[in-house]
C-alpha cells in the first residue's frame, strides 16, 4: 500500500520532493498545498491537485504524512507544529541553535493531535547527525570536526544581495584543505571560524554601483563574512547565470579517536558528501523518513521525532528478509 503524500510548499525543496516521491513505487503525490494561487503553480505529476493551503483540512483523510518545504527562519517555526495537530509531518528544520525549541513546540502539538511528526530531516542536520552520533558512540575518546562545502550557502547568498547596489550573487562555502588534512592526519587541532572556511562570492552589481563600497560591506558583514576569510569577485549576469546557476552542496564529518590500554591506536571516522542539488538531496531524505513515519504511525508511535530515533530498516521498502541477504 502506498504512503499518501502531501506537500506544503513549491520551492525548491517542495520541487525536489516531487521528484523524490516519482522515484519511490511505493509513494504517491496526492497534492502540493501552496500559499500562491494555485492556477499560477505548475507541477511534474498529473494525477495530484494544486491546491490552496487554505483548503488544507478538507484533505485530513487523504494524506498520510505531509511534507513542510518552507523556511526555517519564518515558516517552520510556525507551520510544523500547526500542521502536526491534523496530519503527520515531517520538515528539514535546520536552524541548530533552536532545534530543543522546535522539538519542544512540535511534540506537544504531535500529541495534541494525536500525531506523529518529524523536525530537522535533511543532511545537516540529518545524515550528519546520525555520523555524528554513531562515530561518537564508537571513539568515546576523541574530536569531532564538521566541514561544509565546497556548496553554495543560500542564506549568504542572500544576505549579499541585500546589500545596496547588489543585483544578484552567489557565495560558496569552501573548507581549508590544510584544516581538512590536519584533522584526516589524527593531528587533531583546535580550529578557529577562520581556519575551517573560506567564503568565496560571485557579485552582479548594479550599473554604477560603488563596487569597493560593496566588497567592504560584504567581508565586513557581522555573523556572515567578518570571521572568515572572503574573497568577491564581480562578473555579469550573464556569467552568473551561465557558471553559478546551480545549488551545489556538500561536505564532511569526521571524528579522529583513540583506542588501546594506553591510547596508542588512532582511529579516523570520515562520512563525506558532494551533492550537485541541496535541496533534491535534501528532499530524498525527507522521502525514505516520510515512509518511516508512516510505518510508526500505524504501529501506535505519536509524538515529535528526530533521526536519532528511527530505526534503519524502517526508511527502505525492503524487507528484513532481502536487508539481511543483501546489506548485512
Amino acid at each position: 500500500m502506498s504512503t499518501r503524500i502531501g506537500i506544503i510548499g513549491y520551492g525548491n525543496l517542495g520541487r525536489g520532493v516531487e521528484c523524490a516521491i516519482k522515484q519511490n513505487d511505493d509513494m504517491e503525490l496526492i497534492a502540493v498545498f501552496t500559499r500562491r494561487n494555485p492556477a499560477d503553480v505548475k507541477i511534474l505529476t498529473g494525477s495530484a491537485k494544486i491546491v490552496s493551503v487554505d483548503q488544507v483540512m478538507e484533505y485530513k483523510d487523504q494524506i498520510d504524512v505531509m511534507i513542510i518545504c518552507g523556511g526555517s527562519a519564518t515558516d517552520l517555526p510556525v507551520q510544523t507544529p500547526k500542521f502536526a495537530k491534523h496530519f503527520n509531518v515531517i520538515d528539514s528544520f535546520d536552524t541548530h541553535a533552536r532545534i530543543p525549541e522546535h522539538f519542544a513546540n512540535v511534540d506537544a502539538a504531535a500529541k495534541e493531535g494525536d500525531h506523529l511528526a518529524m523536525i530537522s530531516v535533511g543532511w545537516d542536520p540529518g545524515m550528519f547527525s546520525l555520523n555524528r552520533l554513531y562515530a561518537n558512540a564508537i571513539l568515546s575518546e576523541g574530536h569531532d570536526y564538521t566541514f561544509w562545502g565546497k556548496g553554495v550557502s543560500q542564506g549568504h547568498s542572500d544576505a549579499i544581495r541585500r546589500i545596496e547596489g547588489v543585483l544578484d550573487a552567489k557565495q560558496y562555502t569552501i573548507p581549508v584543505e590544510a584544516a581538512l588534512e590536519a584533522v584526516r592526519n589524527g593531528e587533531e587541532p583546535t580550529l578557529t571560524t577562520r581556519q575551517k572556511h573560506l567564503r568565496e562570492c560571485f557579485v552582479v552589481a548594479k550599473p554604477g554601483a560603488d563596487k569597493a563600497k560593496i566588497e567592504n560591506e560584504i567581508k565586513t558583514m557581522p555573523n556572515y563574512f567578518d570571521e572568515y576569510d572572503t574573497t568577491v569577485h564581480f562578473i555579469t549576469e550573464e556569467e552568473l547565470k551561465k557558471e553559478h546557476s546551480g545549488i551545489p552542496h556538500g561536505g564532511f564529518v569526521i571524528r579522529s579517536g583513540v583506542t588501546g590500554w594506553n591510547k596508542e591506536n588512532k582511529h579516523i571516522i570520515e562520512y563525506n558528501l558532494k551533492l550537485d542539488s541541496n535541496p533534491e538531496f535534501t528532499s530524498s531524505v525527507l522521502v525514505c523518513y516520510a515512509r518511516a513515519i508512516h510505518r510508526l504511525y500505524k504501529e501506535g508511535a505519536r509524538g515529535a521525532k528526530t533521526v536519532f530515533d528511527i530505526a534503519p530498516a524502517y526508511l527502505t521498502k525492503l524487507s528484513p528478509d532481502v536487508l539481511r541477504a543483501t546489506m548485512l
